[in-house]
């Protein structure tokens, strides 16, 4: 991320008042972006896969790190994943506050109780609400929208946006030349590139 960050930084002519003025931006969200850099060192550490230029909130992992891979330039809140089985995050993907992503559950008609586990996987530009689950074996397809509170049992087709609890399909065919890339959205990352690329 630090490459990107200098590659790309804005570059007002020396001691401007632009310059003094971005600096001083710069200084100001040192602390979060040392924070942010932090967080992704941690995960991978610990066997995740994580792209390029991943904001991350504070993410709760209940299960071995290396079944969690997120792509590049997404941007990911205070979650939580239980990591049963592997959960795949694509490019360009914002997940909100409070989602909880479920890769494990029970078989409630069987005796013994026995779990179940399935993969989750979530495709590029997809935007996943505030306070959303997603359970085992679900796939949200590409630029699909998932409704704050939402409870996702089944996957949800490319370009399409679901809500409720069980989420149901509400509206189709969402554009789909998506140019988004929500971690640029940062503030400590924007303050180096001085636009929301």
């Amino acid at each position: 991320m630090l490459t990107f960050l200098i590659r790309h930084r804005i570059r007002p002519a020396l001691f401007s008042h632009e310059w003094f003025r971005w600096w001083a931006k710069r200084l100001w969200n040192a602390p979060s972006l040392i924070a942010l850099l932090f967080r992704c060192y941690q995960l991978r550490i610990k066997g995740a896969s994580i792209g390029d230029v991943v904001v991350l909130g504070s993410i709760e992992v209940n299960g071995p790190a290396k079944r969690l891979r997120i792509g590049s330039r997404s941007a990911i809140g205070r979650i939580h994943v239980a990591l049963h089985e592997s959960i795949t995050i694509g490019n360009d993907v914002i997940i909100s506050d409070g989602c909880i992503l479920l890769t494990g559950s029970h078989d409630v008609m069987d005796p013994d109780f026995s779990h179940i586990k399935k993969p989750i996987v979530i495709g590029d530009h997809a935007w996943i609400g505030t306070g959303a689950i997603i359970l085992p074996g679900v796939t949200i397809g590409c630029g699909a929208v998932v409704g704050a509170g939402s409870v996702v049992t089944k996957s949800v087709p490319s370009y399409s946006v679901v809500a409720g609890n069980p989420a149901k399909i509400i509206r189709e065919g969402r554009i789909k030349d998506l140019r988004y890339t929500p971690a640029l959205w940062s503030a400590p990352i924007e303050a180096w590139t001085g636009k929301k690329l």
